[in-house]
């Protein structure tokens, strides 16, 4: 078991394999699964401050493309939303999904909701590329405000 760890910390080693890192842990961490890609990005930026944008850009893609994930599940989750359809606060969250449409996918970043919400977007059968468009910014935005942030903390 030993070594099987050391492998996977040796292939996620950053910075060897640390673009490549960033995408798939911001990827991964856009999906329902609990992760966070933040310290990743934070640590390979502050161990290579030259690839501010690269990694920025990387793990804006992977998270987005995470986020498109979701989009899909919901799109085709038809079947186990049906359950819930009836719940009071069920009800509340279409109708302010509905109202704000694609743009609600900007909040896709946020913890704990976002990953749901693209979902649901997809369940609501929201147009994809608005969808993504609306995901992307968020995620950029997100990325660049945390990495600002915490470059201005501790340097």
């Amino acid at each position: 078991m030993d070594h099987w760890i050391a492998t996977l910390i040796a292939l996620l080693a950053l910075p060897q394999y640390s673009l490549g890192t960033v995408f798939v842990v911001s990827f991964v961490s856009a999906t329902l699964l609990p992760l966070g890609s933040e310290p990743v990005v934070f640590g390979l930026i502050k161990l290579n401050p030259d690839l501010l944008w690269q990694v920025i850009g990387t793990a804006t893609l992977g998270n987005t493309l995470g986020g498109a994930l979701d989009w899909w599940m919901g799109f085709e989750a038809h079947k186990v939303a049906d359950k819930y359809r009836h719940s009071r606060m069920h009800g509340h969250a279409l109708a302010w999904l509905e109202k704000l449409g694609p743009k609600a996918c900007l909040l896709g970043w946020l913890p704990l909701v976002g990953d749901p919400l693209c979902a649901v977007a997809g369940w609501l059968r929201l147009p994809f590329w608005p969808c993504l468009l609306y995901m992307a910014i968020g995620k950029f935005l997100r990325y660049l405000v945390l990495t600002s942030t915490l470059l201005g903390i501790f340097s």
